[in-house]
């Protein structure tokens, strides 16, 4: 098997854990593979790619995109480790308003898929990490919004982390009036 998938209490929202091939030059690592992820019911369009690289303590999050240019996501670290959390944000959902938590590293090499309708965001552990993001729609800044870091009831084992002036500012999830649903196993 290429892959191991675990899945987690939201829906649609996995853990992917990836063989990872060691020998005497090092290691080798698998993070996509089109007719594999079909089979597990993942996106396999991902029309954009970046990555960000960040310190000790950085927050980024918790970013989503409205419809119609809202996006499933697979995101891993290939350097360092994050506190990787995904928050549902579909009305409907068995897991309405919860979030789930990951700790993505370059050692583990796992992923996270995240679907739409889904806020996401993370903490940097490690000195610095290097995050790559796979998203199905590309970026539309007049789209792109999120909830604020601290209110959706998360532990985060920092007290005063350090977030861009953009995510200061965003709304607490008390006040987002959420655009997606949840029915019948089908986001939307």
């Amino acid at each position: 098997m290429m892959f191991e998938v675990l899945r987690t209490f939201i829906p649609g929202c996995v853990e992917i854990r990836p063989k990872v091939f060691e020998d005497a030059r090092g290691r080798f690592i698998k993070t996509f593979h089109q007719e594999a992820f079909a089979d597990m019911g993942i996106n396999t369009e991902w029309p954009e790619e970046y990555y960000s690289v960040s310190k000790r303590d950085v927050l980024r999050g918790l970013h989503f995109q409205l419809p119609p240019h809202d996006h499933d996501k697979l995101v891993y670290c290939v350097d360092g480790e994050v506190l990787d959390v995904v928050v549902d944000l579909r009305m409907g959902s068995p897991a309405f308003g919860r979030h789930v938590a990951f700790s993505l590293s370059a050692d583990k090499a796992n992923m996270v898929h995240i679907p739409k309708g889904t806020a996401h965001g993370f903490l940097v552990l490690s000195e610095k990490a290097t995050m790559m993001y796979k998203a199905s729609t590309i970026y539309a800044p007049q789209y792109d919004t999120g909830i604020l870091w601290n209110s959706a009831g998360i532990p985060w084992p920092v007290v005063n982390p350090i977030l861009s002036e953009r995510d200061r500012d965003l709304p607490p999830l008390s006040e987002f009036r959420t655009p997606f649903s949840y029915r019948n196993g089908i986001d939307g």
